[in-house]
């Protein structure tokens, strides 16, 4: 479908570029002819990847170590990759966090940490390189990493799926507003694409990654080229027309109800709190 040449021109940015699907995405656009930039808080974990992202052909490779939650770091971290690549015309909102906690025993500070991450995070970018191509007469477009409860809610993960919820909307404003500009805003809504750092924190045990396989639709998990394919797909000249779209990638998973509400049935409240106990993160993995 794609070939070497089907992004040859882009200069991208993905956030939370230097592992799991942001770095499927930032390999996959690579090989296939852009410039790509990635940011995240982990500088050594990020020049692993831009090592990683080189072996399949970049031509040039970015990164640079920020917080999203900064909106003058984000605004710092924009004008150097500018400066590395040329003007960036692409942008894949993908930084993230999440984590299981019965919503009764969540934190303030659990709540907000998640929405700075995902909600603010998203905006401090999308606005920071949104106004720079609007002042200077630039076309772009935004891809953003939702999931897909952002309209049903889910159990166990409230803060993400509030933050969600509020990028889905971000999403949808922005592609009315900014389309005059030339500036597309679409989103991607991923099923389970295991990721070694999220699965770890969003399934309890092997018990329960085989029940839930067993409960999808199509039996398995998705491919991580799958989702790049997507992503591809979305930022190429190959959708011109494609504005304010979201679309869901996850075997028909939510078809049957929200990510982890199924959890509830598999064993006892009290024994759910107890595993959700021992996944916390803990602040050198964050």
């Amino acid at each position: 479908m794609f070939t070497p040449q089907t992004l040859e021109g882009k200069n991208i940015l993905i956030t939370g570029g230097g592992s799991g699907l942001g770095l499927a995405m930032a390999s996959r656009f690579a090989e296939l002819g852009a410039n790509v930039a990635i940011c995240g808080r982990n500088l050594e974990r990020l020049e692993s990847a831009a090592e990683q992202i080189q072996k399949q052909g970049a031509k040039k490779v970015a990164i640079y170590a920020v917080d999203v939650r900064d909106y003058e770091g984000v605004g710092k971290m924009i004008d150097y990759f500018m400066q590395e690549l040329g003007f960036l015309n692409g942008l894949v909102n993908n930084a993230a966090g999440n984590f299981l906690c019965a919503s009764e025993d969540l934190t303030p500070n659990g709540f907000k940490s998640i929405v700075d991450i995902v909600l603010h995070g998203t905006f401090n970018c999308t606005q920071q390189l949104g106004k720079r191509w609007i002042q200077n007469q630039q076309k772009g477009t935004i891809l953003n990493i939702v999931t897909t409860y952002t309209e049903t809610g889910c159990a166990f993960v409230l803060p993400s799926a509030c933050a969600k919820a509020g990028v889905y909307a971000l999403t949808t404003t922005l592609a009315y507003e900014w389309g005059p500009y030339g500036i597309r805003c679409n989103s991607i809504a991923p099923g389970p694409f295991p990721t070694e750092g999220a699965w770890s924190r969003l399934m309890p045990n092997k018990d329960f990654q085989q029940r839930y396989i067993k409960h999808h639709p199509m039996g398995r998990v998705g491919e991580h080229i799958e989702l790049a394919n997507l992503a591809v797909f979305l930022m190429s000249d190959l959708a011109p027309y494609i504005n304010g779209e979201c679309v869901v990638i996850d075997g028909g998973e939510r078809l049957q109800g929200a990510e982890f509400n199924q959890f509830m049935h598999f064993v006892d409240r009290s024994t759910l709190k107890q595993l959700f106990q021992t996944m916390r993160p803990s602040k050198k993995d964050s």
